[in-house]
Parts: C-alpha cells; sequence; structure tokens
C-alpha cells in the first residue's frame, strides 16, 4: 500500500519543491495550496499517479474539511503531512502594527497548522507510522525590530507543535519540526511587502548563498524517512553567511 504525504503551501516554494522531493521518495503527494492552477501544474510536472492536487486554504474550516475527506478517498494510507502553509506580512514596528496583518499570520501559520493537523492526525494515528513535520522558523524563538507579528506567530506555532509532541507521547505518531533562517524563494519577502519588488530584494542584497526552497526541501525528506523510532524534534538551517538572525554577511 502506497504512502501518503500532504504538503500544505504547496503551489510554489518550499512547498512545491518539497512535493517534487517527496515524489521522487515513493509518496503518493497531496498538493493542497489556494491556487489551483498551480498545483495543476505542478501535479503534471510530478505525474498524475504519484501526485494529487487538492485545493484548499488552511483559514478556513470547511476547505480543510474537504481537503481531508479528498486524502480519504485515495488508496494508500497517510503516514506523513508537512505543515508548510504560512507566512509574513508587514514589517511594522508594534507601535504602529496593522492588526490585519497579525491577524492574517495567527490565522495562517498557527490556526491553519491547528486545522489541518486535527483533521489529519486520526489518518496518521491509523497508519501506525505517522510523521507531522511543521515548517517554523528561527522566528520561532528569536524576536527582532519590525517582526513583531510574525515572530509571535511563529513562536506560538512552536508551542503548538511541542505541546503537541507531549500529547502524542505513546502514539505512533512523531512531530518534528524545521526552522529555517534566510531562505530566498519567489514570494515570501514579495508577499511580505505586498509586492514591492525592490524592498523583497533588498533583504538578500550581499548574501552570496541565501538558503533555497530545494534545500529545505531536501532537509523535510531527510527527516521524514529516518526509522520511524527516530524523531528529530527540532532542526535549525541557517546559510553559512546568517550565524545570526541579525549577524549577516553581505558581500560589497
Amino acid at each position: 500500500m502506497q504512502n501518503i504525504a500532504v504538503v500544505t503551501g504547496a503551489s510554489s516554494g518550499i512547498g512545491a519543491a518539497t512535493a517534487r522531493h517527496l515524489a521522487r521518495e515513493g509518496f503518493h503527494v497531496v498538493a493542497a495550496a489556494r491556487r489551483a492552477d498551480r498545483l495543476a501544474d505542478l501535479v503534471k510536472e510530478i505525474g498524475v499517479d504519484n501526485a494529487t492536487a487538492v485545493e484548499c486554504d488552511v483559514t478556513d474550516d470547511a476547505s480543510v474539511a474537504a481537503l481531508a475527506r479528498a486524502v480519504g478517498e485515495i488508496d494508500g494510507k497517510l503516514t506523513l503531512l508537512v505543515n508548510n502553509a504560512g507566512g509574513a506580512q508587514g514589517l511594522d514596528p508594534v507601535a504602529t502594527g496593522a492588526v490585519d496583518d497579525w491577524q492574517w499570520m495567527y490565522d495562517v501559520n498557527v490556526l491553519g497548522t491547528l486545522r489541518v493537523t486535527k483533521a489529519l492526525l486520526p489518518a496518521l494515528e491509523a497508519s501506525g507510522a505517522g510523521t507531522i513535520v511543521t515548517v517554523g522558523s528561527t522566528a520561532a524563538f528569536t524576536v527582532y525590530e519590525g517582526g513583531g507579528g510574525y515572530t509571535a506567530a511563529k513562536h506560538a506555532q512552536n508551542a503548538l507543535v511541542g505541546t503537541l509532541r507531549l500529547e502524542l507521547s505513546g502514539k505512533p505518531v512523531r512531530v518534528m519540526e524545521i526552522d529555517p533562517g534566510m531562505v530566498r524563494t519567489d514570494e515570501f519577502s514579495l508577499k511580505r511587502f505586498g509586492g514591492d519588488q525592490a524592498r523583497a530584494d533588498a533583504i538578500y542584497e550581499g548574501v552570496k548563498e541565501p538558503l533555497t526552497a530545494d534545500d529545505i526541501a531536501d532537509l523535510i525528506t531527510f527527516m521524514a524517512t529516518r526509522p520511524h523510532h527516530v524523531n528529530i524534534d527540532r532542526l535549525v538551517v541557517r546559510p553559512i553567511a546568517q550565524a545570526a538572525q541579525h549577524k549577516v554577511h553581505r558581500e560589497k
């Protein structure tokens, strides 16, 4: 029986890269995201025998419930969930922070992880060898100016993951988290700055080799394919140019 992996936020960036990597490892990948057209292209690339596209908004209860039903209709057993959907919006100080931005970040990063995990946990447990990998961020344990909304959401997401690991102790589901530092993808910073390409590009200016989506996908796949008795609680990864959240080497 084929193992099924669900990847949220799979229409671009880390999610799309992870779907590709997991399919190469033999998983049937359920690629879930809001943009159906991009998912269709991804599934066509991977192959319809190895992937299924499911349009899903992790901020909507009914949409997540539909995702769970779609997974249940696939021939196989769900053994892996990659909670990747998330993002940042804005870089305002707390004093002028936009409540709507903070609300969106909490709803996507924290409540989105909660919704999808709740919906798929019964199937993961029933598989006898389930794995949950949640994509966090170094913002989950380090704050920085202008990042209050995002760091608060990622701290909360980390608390959710840690609590879940305790609550699932003794059950056949391992709970993992990967916390990347500076990753250059097509959309993360662009979305954060409302489509301002110049501001998005400035984040990576002078950084010789920021991490890529494939770097993170490779590590997620590594974590998910360890023997099931091995649980990687937290994997922190940064580019060599980023010694810490605030310490980035930039070439002139």
